[in-house]
């Protein structure tokens, strides 16, 4: 979704720090003679994921050492990693490059934080940029058709069950059912409850979410045919009977035990501890898994409306007030051209065509079998939609959180999602 017409708005929506980087000085390359040194600031500070982008950096320094002197891969230490990252930003502590989580890219995009980059990528020799999926590509451009960010991580949700849980509950095998009419989001919470009340493990849980990150479970109401707000983003559907019919699922699921009530900002119980029968989580979750009980990795069920894939994305960009646009664009190429894109899905699931396939994505989880990345990651990857976004999200997040306090408490949904757009409409229609 690109909205041009929030362009503007978006410019003060992250609590004006934004707009306070855009009113800075300009943004172009210094012209400063002899290599430059850059600087890319990013959210993981993973020891593997650090050493893999330096040798990757430090590769294309001593290829283009008339360029580039150095590259410094600098995480951020704000537990907020975006009120970090643009705090820098309002600062002149500005990164060449940046790691942008997906529900901030449109802001960052229509706020014109980042820079166009499709004439590096398209002009560089054997980069290939049509080989990107056209669904994981689409968040980072604009109506012109600029390039903002490569979507380095582009990562499905499914769904994590302990099977070893399910069989000490009596129930059947969840696995058996993909594929086959009763492969539902009812089918998955009846388990859910019977788990619960034999055995007192949690249900079902989504370990990201939290009255905060609210969106980490209305993305699930896509299988009803739910969505938070219209396409273009300028009409809210909270109140739809799409939305109200999975509200009003989910929190009948939490009366029955299905799921776990919301206990403030706590965190969901983890499925690592064996005391979770489903899970639905990212790849990633597959890593802080052990041999202590036997799991497996599915795609997501089907709702009233069908299977609905969803994927989470991490884009890198190039910011337009760096002062080495030209160098940061050319190191961002490299980056992410085919190879060292193959050398990233050893922790990010890929968003190339060329890369889904069970060879690479076993480097990124060697605990799945190949059966099981075929069905939750290759087959549904190329198909998905990105979590929901929109480009003024940070003006009225907050409100959606609070609207849905009530939800959560076991209110009346219909009164609170209509609440929620009486709050939030004015804002989307700009």
């Amino acid at each position: 979704m690109r909205a041009t017409r929030f362009r503007g708005a978006a410019a003060i929506a992250l609590t004006g720090v934004l707009a306070l980087s855009l009113t800075a000085c300009s943004g172009d390359d210094s012209g400063e003679s002899g290599p430059v040194d850059l600087k890319m600031a990013l959210w993981s500070s993973n020891k593997d994921h650090l050493a893999l982008l330096q040798k990757i950096g430090d590769a294309y320094v001593a290829a283009n050492g008339d360029e580039v002197a150095s590259i410094t891969f600098e995480p951020v230490t704000n537990p907020d990693y975006i009120a970090g990252l643009t705090t820098q930003l309002a600062g002149g502590d500005v990164p060449d490059l940046a790691w942008i989580p997906e529900a901030s890219g449109p802001e960052f995009v229509d706020a014109g934080i980042l820079h166009d980059v499709r004439g590096t990528l398209e002009g560089t020799d054997g980069y290939n940029l049509g080989d990107i999926l056209p669904a994981a590509l689409a968040p980072w451009q604009d109506d012109k058709g600029g390039v903002y960010a490569y979507p380095f991580s582009n990562s499905p949700f499914a769904l994590y069950v302990n099977e070893d849980l399910l069989k000490k509950a009596g129930q059947p095998d969840v696995a058996a059912l993909v594929g086959t009419p009763d492969y539902t989001w009812d089918k998955i919470a009846d388990i859910a409850a019977a788990t619960n009340g034999s055995t007192g493990a949690v249900g079902l849980n989504v370990p990201t979410f939290n009255p905060t990150n609210w969106s980490a479970v209305t993305m699930l109401g896509n299988a009803w045919g739910a969505a938070p707000w219209s396409e273009d983003g300028a009409t809210c559907t909270f109140a739809s009977p799409e939305m109200i019919d999975y509200l009003t699922w989910h929190q009948r699921q939490m009366r029955r035990g299905a799921i776990p009530a919301v206990s403030g900002n706590a965190a969901p119980a983890a499925f690592a501890s064996g005391e979770v029968a489903f899970s639905v989580a990212q790849l990633s979750q597959s890593g802080s898994l052990d041999d202590s009980f036997t799991w497996s990795f599915l795609p997501l069920p089907a709702g009233p409306k069908g299977y609905h894939p969803i994927v989470g994305q991490a884009g890198v960009s190039v910011l337009e007030r760096s002062t080495h646009k030209e160098q940061a664009a050319g190191f961002l190429a490299h980056l992410t051209n085919p190879a060292n894109a193959e050398l990233l899905a050893q922790f990010f699931p890929p968003p190339r065509a060329s890369l889904l396939n069970v060879q690479t994505l076993a480097k990124a989880a060697p605990k799945l079998s190949p059966e099981q990345i075929q069905s939750a990651i290759i087959d549904v990857v190329p198909e998905a939609t990105v979590k929901p976004q929109h480009p003024v999200l940070s003006r009225f997040s907050d409100k959606v959180r609070a609207g849905l306090d009530p939800v959560w408490s076991g209110g009346d949904v219909k009164a609170a999602v209509t609440g929620i757009c009486e709050q939030i409409s004015p804002t989307l229609k700009g």
